[in-house]
């Protein structure tokens, strides 16, 4: 891989030059071109002045800021370059916090950092060692592509990682997105869910492999020979209005045991079921379910921190899985599906 930045990072009075690799891979994705259906000829993108009309050259292309009356202001590079940002070649780490305190929608790009230079290695393995010890990221500025941003910075299978994230005042807020009246669930419900997640088991690498974009491709393949797609018949999954939550979770667990080819339940045993979620669900969960021990993580309503600083009064489960950000326990754990998806890495928070 070749570098996309280079640049130091700053660490108390330790500096540590590094090189930035693109983490993520936008080339594996499925993506499509535009086309003209009536010949299929490719649609492409041209840049044109909107004053003469005509189009113009990637060479007489530059930058220009809106401001709020809609008015153009040209920027060159001269005038970014004499911007005064510390950060412009350096990653400024402001504070060590927990992973989980970082709001997952705050998350953006990923780079892999790597010394540059023999001098750089001591420094570098001194942070990374010492944030795996003290379960910390790192919170930064850093300038990237002609813009401050902040950045995170983590340990992940022995490598710095960091992690672009978006400013607080970036994330919307989320009103009107609840329901408009309060929703009661009872409490044997969330417990019937409970032991439903429990019955979902581990991630297989089967669960992780990109199906979509093999199915797009055999008809594309398709295409090509003038022949029919051949795809595997897959069941389709019931869908239709739950009337009975209860009963729909319980049917839930017992389809789960049996795609893993456990023993489930007959229909005569659903009153047996009902009542072990009623209790808990704990003397009905699998063998496996039970051996966790990893605590359940609490949620504090309105008090979570952003990586900005601020208190984010967001009453959401979604913003009370920040330990994602810092790398999920599940992919600490070494499966090696887990190490495929998104929450990849060791937990460093």
């Amino acid at each position: 891989m070749r570098p996309t930045a280079k640049f130091s990072i700053s660490f108390g009075l330790v500096t540590i030059p590094v090189a930035a690799y693109n983490a993520t891979d936008s080339a594996a994705s499925v993506s499509f071109v535009r086309i003209h259906t009536a010949d299929g000829g490719r649609v492409r993108n041209q840049p044109v002045c909107s004053l003469e009309g005509t189009e113009v050259a990637p060479d007489e292309i530059g930058r220009g800021y809106r401001t709020e009356d809609d008015a153009v202001v040209p920027l060159s590079d001269q005038d970014l370059d004499a911007l005064p940002l510390p950060t412009a070649k350096t990653l400024t780490i402001l504070a060590f916090v927990a992973g989980g305190d970082i709001d997952p929608l705050q998350m953006g790009k990923g780079y892999y950092l790597g010394v540059d230079g023999p001098a750089a290695a001591k420094p570098y393995a001194l942070l990374r060692d010492a944030m795996e010890r003290h379960q910390r990221v790192g919170l930064g500025k850093i300038a990237l592509h002609g813009r401050e941003t902040l950045a995170m910075l983590r340990p992940v299978e022995g490598v710095l990682v960091m992690q672009v994230l978006l400013w607080p005042h970036q994330i919307r807020p989320m009103t009107g997105v609840l329901p408009e009246r309060e929703v009661k669930v009872a409490a044997n419900e969330v417990r019937a869910a409970e032991t439903l997640m429990d019955s979902f088991g581990e991630l297989s690498e089967e669960d992780v492999h990109d199906h979509y974009r093999e199915a797009l491709e055999e008809i594309v393949a398709a295409k090509l020979a003038d022949r029919e797609p051949e795809f595997e018949t897959v069941r389709e999954q019931p869908a239709g209005q739950v009337m009975d939550l209860m009963a729909a979770l319980q049917d839930s667990v017992r389809a789960a045991k049996r795609a893993r080819g456990e023993p489930a339940e007959e229909a005569g045993d659903s009153e047996e079921a009902g009542e072990a979620a009623g209790a808990g669900g704990g003397a009905r969960r699998s063998g496996r379910a039970a051996a966790r021990t990893a605590p359940a993580r609490k949620t504090t309503a309105g008090g979570k921190t952003t990586a900005g600083g601020k208190t984010a009064a967001r009453k959401t489960a979604g913003s009370g899985t920040g330990g994602q950000a810092a790398g999920s326990a599940s992919a600490k754990k070494g499966a090696a599906a887990g190490k495929k998806t998104a929450g990849r890495g060791r937990k460093a928070g």
